[in-house]
Protein backbone atom coordinates (compact mmCIF):
# COMPACT_ATOMS: atom_id res chain seq x y z
CA UNK A 1 0.00 0.00 0.00
CA UNK A 2 0.79 3.34 -1.00
CA UNK A 3 1.93 5.96 1.97
CA UNK A 4 -0.39 8.53 0.19
CA UNK A 5 -3.27 5.29 0.91
CA UNK A 6 -2.52 5.21 4.48
CA UNK A 7 -2.47 8.85 4.63
CA UNK A 8 -6.11 9.06 3.19
CA UNK A 9 -7.24 6.30 5.70
CA UNK A 10 -6.45 7.90 8.71
CA UNK A 11 -7.68 11.15 7.62
CA UNK A 12 -11.27 10.11 6.08
CA UNK A 13 -11.11 6.84 7.25
CA UNK A 14 -11.35 4.49 4.20
CA UNK A 15 -9.73 3.89 0.74
CA UNK A 16 -10.65 3.01 -2.03
CA UNK A 17 -8.59 -0.07 -4.12
CA UNK A 18 -9.03 0.38 -7.75
CA UNK A 19 -8.86 -2.76 -9.37
CA UNK A 20 -7.64 -4.64 -6.62
CA UNK A 21 -9.21 -8.39 -7.70
CA UNK A 22 -9.01 -8.83 -10.94
CA UNK A 23 -12.74 -9.36 -13.08
CA UNK A 24 -11.51 -12.83 -14.34
CA UNK A 25 -10.81 -13.79 -10.51
CA UNK A 26 -14.13 -12.46 -9.24
CA UNK A 27 -16.12 -14.36 -12.43
CA UNK A 28 -16.64 -17.35 -10.90
CA UNK A 29 -17.93 -15.83 -7.72
CA UNK A 30 -20.45 -14.13 -9.66
CA UNK A 31 -21.80 -16.95 -11.61
CA UNK A 32 -21.69 -19.08 -8.19
CA UNK A 33 -24.04 -16.50 -7.47
CA UNK A 34 -26.30 -16.04 -10.29
CA UNK A 35 -26.98 -19.79 -10.33
CA UNK A 36 -27.83 -19.59 -6.60
CA UNK A 37 -30.19 -17.03 -7.20
CA UNK A 38 -31.71 -18.78 -9.96
CA UNK A 39 -31.69 -22.16 -7.86
CA UNK A 40 -33.52 -20.42 -5.08
CA UNK A 41 -35.97 -18.94 -7.54
CA UNK A 42 -35.07 -15.16 -6.25
CA UNK A 43 -33.20 -14.04 -9.87
CA UNK A 44 -32.65 -15.29 -13.20
CA UNK A 45 -32.49 -13.85 -16.57
CA UNK A 46 -33.05 -10.46 -15.54
CA UNK A 47 -36.10 -11.20 -13.42
CA UNK A 48 -37.11 -11.20 -10.33
CA UNK A 49 -38.90 -14.82 -9.94
CA UNK A 50 -41.10 -14.31 -6.43
CA UNK A 51 -43.29 -11.46 -5.46
CA UNK A 52 -42.45 -11.88 -1.86
CA UNK A 53 -38.78 -10.67 -2.35
CA UNK A 54 -39.79 -8.18 -4.78
CA UNK A 55 -42.35 -6.70 -2.27
CA UNK A 56 -39.85 -6.84 0.43
CA UNK A 57 -38.58 -3.73 2.15
CA UNK A 58 -35.30 -2.66 0.86
CA UNK A 59 -33.18 -3.36 4.33
CA UNK A 60 -34.87 -6.53 5.03
CA UNK A 61 -34.62 -7.63 1.74
CA UNK A 62 -30.77 -6.86 1.91
CA UNK A 63 -30.61 -8.68 5.52
CA UNK A 64 -32.22 -12.11 4.58
CA UNK A 65 -30.34 -12.67 0.80
CA UNK A 66 -27.19 -11.90 2.42
CA UNK A 67 -28.11 -14.94 4.67
CA UNK A 68 -30.21 -16.95 2.03
CA UNK A 69 -27.74 -16.96 -0.73
CA UNK A 70 -24.39 -19.31 -0.06
CA UNK A 71 -21.01 -19.51 -2.01
CA UNK A 72 -18.15 -22.04 -1.59
CA UNK A 73 -14.76 -20.33 -1.11
CA UNK A 74 -16.08 -17.32 -1.16
CA UNK A 75 -13.46 -16.45 1.84
CA UNK A 76 -10.67 -18.23 0.21
CA UNK A 77 -11.61 -15.73 -3.13
CA UNK A 78 -12.07 -12.93 -2.03
CA UNK A 79 -10.13 -12.12 1.40
CA UNK A 80 -6.63 -13.20 -0.43
CA UNK A 81 -3.25 -12.84 1.21
CA UNK A 82 -2.45 -9.70 -0.36
CA UNK A 83 -5.73 -7.85 0.90
CA UNK A 84 -4.83 -9.07 4.42
CA UNK A 85 -1.43 -8.24 4.14
CA UNK A 86 -3.34 -4.57 3.56
CA UNK A 87 -5.53 -4.71 6.20
CA UNK A 88 -2.78 -5.79 8.48
CA UNK A 89 -0.84 -2.03 7.69
CA UNK A 90 -3.67 -0.48 8.33
CA UNK A 91 -4.66 -1.94 11.28
CA UNK A 92 -0.81 -1.11 12.50
CA UNK A 93 -2.04 1.92 13.13
CA UNK A 94 -3.54 0.74 16.00
CA UNK A 95 -0.03 -1.17 17.48
CA UNK A 96 -1.03 -4.76 17.10
CA UNK A 97 -2.51 -6.83 14.19
CA UNK A 98 -6.12 -7.87 13.58
CA UNK A 99 -7.56 -10.85 14.99
CA UNK A 100 -9.08 -13.45 13.18
CA UNK A 101 -12.00 -11.92 10.95
CA UNK A 102 -15.73 -13.11 11.21
CA UNK A 103 -16.28 -14.58 8.17
CA UNK A 104 -16.89 -13.23 5.02
CA UNK A 105 -20.71 -11.72 4.13
CA UNK A 106 -22.70 -11.37 1.01
CA UNK A 107 -23.99 -7.67 0.34
CA UNK A 108 -26.84 -8.36 -1.96
CA UNK A 109 -29.35 -6.54 -3.08
CA UNK A 110 -31.91 -6.75 -6.47
CA UNK A 111 -32.74 -4.02 -8.50
CA UNK A 112 -35.49 -1.39 -8.91
CA UNK A 113 -36.47 -0.99 -5.33
CA UNK A 114 -37.56 1.92 -5.14
CA UNK A 115 -36.52 5.40 -5.20
CA UNK A 116 -32.87 6.40 -4.23
CA UNK A 117 -33.23 8.41 -0.50
CA UNK A 118 -30.74 9.90 1.82
CA UNK A 119 -33.79 9.84 3.76
CA UNK A 120 -34.64 7.27 6.78
CA UNK A 121 -30.72 5.43 6.26
CA UNK A 122 -29.67 3.40 9.16
CA UNK A 123 -25.97 5.72 9.75
CA UNK A 124 -24.48 3.01 12.25
CA UNK A 125 -21.05 1.51 13.78
CA UNK A 126 -21.17 -1.80 13.78
CA UNK A 127 -18.33 -1.99 17.14
CA UNK A 128 -17.17 0.40 19.81
CA UNK A 129 -14.32 2.21 20.35
CA UNK A 130 -12.74 2.30 23.60
CA UNK A 131 -11.42 4.67 23.63
CA UNK A 132 -12.92 6.67 21.06
CA UNK A 133 -9.59 7.59 19.89
CA UNK A 134 -8.21 3.74 18.56
CA UNK A 135 -8.81 1.94 15.57
CA UNK A 136 -11.60 -1.02 16.71
CA UNK A 137 -10.76 -2.66 13.47
CA UNK A 138 -10.85 -2.49 9.42
CA UNK A 139 -13.93 -3.72 7.38
CA UNK A 140 -13.17 -4.48 3.39
CA UNK A 141 -15.91 -4.43 1.50
CA UNK A 142 -15.38 -6.41 -2.17
CA UNK A 143 -17.35 -5.18 -5.16
CA UNK A 144 -17.87 -8.59 -6.98
CA UNK A 145 -19.65 -7.10 -10.28
CA UNK A 146 -20.17 -3.58 -11.16
CA UNK A 147 -21.94 -1.12 -8.50
CA UNK A 148 -23.36 1.96 -10.34
CA UNK A 149 -23.89 5.54 -8.45
CA UNK A 150 -27.16 4.89 -6.44
CA UNK A 151 -27.17 1.03 -7.16
CA UNK A 152 -27.47 -0.01 -3.61
CA UNK A 153 -23.54 0.17 -2.64
CA UNK A 154 -23.26 0.53 1.24
CA UNK A 155 -22.90 4.54 2.01
CA UNK A 156 -19.97 5.93 4.78
CA UNK A 157 -19.95 9.23 6.37
CA UNK A 158 -15.68 10.07 5.44
CA UNK A 159 -14.59 11.61 8.65
CA UNK A 160 -16.64 10.34 11.16
CA UNK A 161 -14.20 8.63 12.58
CA UNK A 162 -12.84 11.41 14.50
CA UNK A 163 -16.58 12.08 16.01
CA UNK A 164 -15.02 10.64 19.23
CA UNK A 165 -12.42 13.45 19.56
CA UNK A 166 -15.09 16.37 19.25
CA UNK A 167 -16.39 18.55 21.72
CA UNK A 168 -19.87 16.97 22.94
CA UNK A 169 -22.10 19.90 21.48
CA UNK A 170 -20.63 19.21 17.85
CA UNK A 171 -21.10 15.36 17.62
CA UNK A 172 -24.59 16.42 18.66
CA UNK A 173 -24.74 18.43 15.74
CA UNK A 174 -24.24 14.96 13.82
CA UNK A 175 -26.51 13.63 15.32
CA UNK A 176 -29.17 16.27 14.84
CA UNK A 177 -28.24 16.57 11.53
CA UNK A 178 -28.53 12.56 10.39
CA UNK A 179 -32.15 12.96 11.74
CA UNK A 180 -33.72 16.18 10.31
CA UNK A 181 -31.55 17.77 7.20
CA UNK A 182 -33.32 18.45 3.97
CA UNK A 183 -30.07 18.87 2.57
CA UNK A 184 -27.99 16.07 4.24
CA UNK A 185 -24.32 15.88 1.76
CA UNK A 186 -24.35 20.01 2.31
CA UNK A 187 -25.01 20.17 5.87
CA UNK A 188 -22.53 17.36 6.52
CA UNK A 189 -20.08 19.11 4.63
CA UNK A 190 -20.29 22.12 6.70
CA UNK A 191 -19.50 19.73 9.45
CA UNK A 192 -16.11 18.22 7.54
CA UNK A 193 -18.25 15.08 6.65
CA UNK A 194 -18.47 13.61 3.26
CA UNK A 195 -20.83 11.26 1.97
CA UNK A 196 -19.04 8.45 0.27
CA UNK A 197 -21.26 5.47 -1.94
CA UNK A 198 -19.10 2.45 -2.27
CA UNK A 199 -19.94 2.19 -6.32
CA UNK A 200 -17.32 1.38 -8.82
CA UNK A 201 -15.91 -1.92 -11.21
CA UNK A 202 -15.99 -5.41 -10.29
CA UNK A 203 -12.67 -5.88 -8.57
CA UNK A 204 -12.64 -2.57 -6.42
CA UNK A 205 -12.02 -2.82 -2.60
CA UNK A 206 -13.00 -0.28 0.04
CA UNK A 207 -11.09 -0.94 3.23
CA UNK A 208 -13.08 1.30 5.94
CA UNK A 209 -12.27 2.30 9.47
CA UNK A 210 -14.68 0.74 12.12
CA UNK A 211 -15.52 3.86 13.26
CA UNK A 212 -17.52 5.26 9.92
CA UNK A 213 -20.74 5.81 10.35
CA UNK A 214 -22.74 3.91 7.39
CA UNK A 215 -25.67 2.60 6.07
CA UNK A 216 -27.27 0.51 3.53
CA UNK A 217 -28.72 2.09 0.31
CA UNK A 218 -31.77 1.47 -1.76
CA UNK A 219 -30.59 0.21 -5.31
CA UNK A 220 -32.76 2.32 -7.57
CA UNK A 221 -30.47 0.81 -10.51
CA UNK A 222 -31.54 -2.06 -12.92
CA UNK A 223 -28.58 -4.08 -11.68
CA UNK A 224 -28.10 -6.89 -9.28
CA UNK A 225 -25.83 -5.30 -6.60
CA UNK A 226 -23.09 -7.82 -5.52
CA UNK A 227 -20.58 -6.90 -2.67
CA UNK A 228 -19.24 -8.80 0.02
CA UNK A 229 -17.56 -7.62 3.76
CA UNK A 230 -15.66 -8.95 5.80
CA UNK A 231 -14.40 -7.35 9.61
CA UNK A 232 -11.33 -7.56 11.02
CA UNK A 233 -10.70 -6.69 14.73
CA UNK A 234 -7.93 -4.95 16.29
Amino acid sequence: MQPAQVDHFKAHGYVRLAGFHARKRLAPVRQQLLDELKRLRIWAAGKSLSSAWKGMPAFQQISKLSTAVKVSGLQQALMTPELLADVAELAGLAARSPSANQGTQLLLSLPRQGTWTLQGLNWHVDVRADPPQKLPGVQAFVLIDDVVPQGGATLVLAGSHHVGAWPDQHAQALRDTLKTSTDLPADLRALGIEIVEMSGSAGDVFLMDMRLLHTPSVNASNHLRMMATSRFLC
